[in-house]
């Protein structure tokens, strides 16, 4: 554990922020003429339609998105202390995931198209409490064991979904929804997660202050006026409003949690609350710019969002294994 707090890298706090949020600028006019049909400015009014209609809703969603999961992951590897945390850490992620695969294993969510949304909400809801009860009351081990167990739980209950499944269709459904999606995404969707995310991500940007306490150890924040079990609380309660709002809509999108906030790392320090806002921006640029890629690349069906964060995450998350592992010699 680093007892002191680094101070900036060689672009500083401010620097990388700024790049991040030009690259997103510049990405978001893209996402809107960018496709399998690039439409130019100056539309004629249909292309105007499938801009507002089809590509507005899908970018904020990106956005919205990819910022929740860049900052929760940057949340969570504080309040953790550990460098590999991200959102499926905790179990949250894989409860979302259930909610919305239990809404489609009983055909729930032919009824209503909120219905899937609402049930990963729920799903998400209910693995940070039970997260959070089991891992209540001990050490950030504990409830990182109890995120761990949950998460299992989780996984097993969906495997069992899919070797039930009543139908191939809903077996479909289901693998199709696990690998993460933007596609046909509309307002309707912006409208029922964006004001969550966003209240989630306000709930996790507030935790800056402690976690740069709780970096200097347990004990020694308390005595400056940490309350360990508030600040899990307010994590966990964030993390399950920003990331169970967004996999409820767009499905399991991994590893940008996980590598926005070690992308930052090395410009702006180790310090908590320097990390969080660059890190959220660096995650909505990241799946803002997959979204492209996915729309772009030359294969028959759509490649799925989440099919390629996996491919592009793992190389990094080999490369962060081994920083770790020269950084312990």
């Amino acid at each position: 554990m680093e007892r002191d707090l680094p101070t900036d890298g060689f672009l500083g706090r401010h620097a990388a922020t700024g790049v991040a949020a030009l690259a997103l600028l510049l990405l978001i006019p893209i996402s809107l003429f960018a496709g399998h049909v690039w439409i130019m400015p100056k539309a004629p009014e249909l292309a105007r339609l499938i801009i507002v209609e089809l590509r507005l809703p899908r970018a904020i969603l990106a956005l919205l998105v990819g910022a929740a999961l860049g900052l929760s992951g940057a949340v969570l590897q504080g309040l953790t202390r550990n460098p590999l945390a991200e959102p499926g850490l905790l179990g949250i992620s894989a409860g979302a995931s259930l909610g919305a695969v239990i809404a489609i294993y009983f055909g729930f969510a032919l009824a209503n198209p909120a219905v899937t949304p609402i049930a990963g909400l729920i799903g998400a809801f209910g693995a940070m409490s039970l997260t959070f009860a089991l891992g209540r009351g001990g050490s950030t081990i504990a409830l990182v064991l109890a995120g761990a167990a949950v998460s299992a739980l989780a996984a097993a209950c969906i495997s069992l979904a899919l070797n039930l499944a009543p139908s191939p269709y809903a077996a479909y459904e289901i693998m199709t929804w696990l690998m993460g999606s933007l596609t046909d995404r509309s307002w309707d969707q912006v409208e029922l997660a964006g004001p969550l995310i966003v209240v989630g991500c306000v709930m996790l940007a507030s935790t800056g202050r402690s976690l740069d306490l709780l970096s200097l150890g347990e004990l020694q924040a308390q005595s400056l006026g940490l309350h360990p079990e508030r600040l899990r609380w307010l994590a966990l309660s964030g993390t399950a409003l920003a990331v169970g709002a967004a996999t409820s809509v767009v499905g399991a999108i991994g590893f940008v949690g996980l590598i926005a906030p070690h992308l930052v790392r090395p410009f702006v320090g180790h310090q908590p609350s320097r990390i969080l806002l660059p890190a959220a921006l660096v995650g909505a640029a990241i799946l803002v710019g997959s979204d492209i890629c996915v729309r772009l690349v030359p294969v028959g069906p759509e490649l799925k969002i989440g099919v390629l964060t996996s491919l592009l995450g793992t190389p990094l998350f080999f490369w962060l294994v081994v920083q770790l592992r020269r950084n312990t010699t």
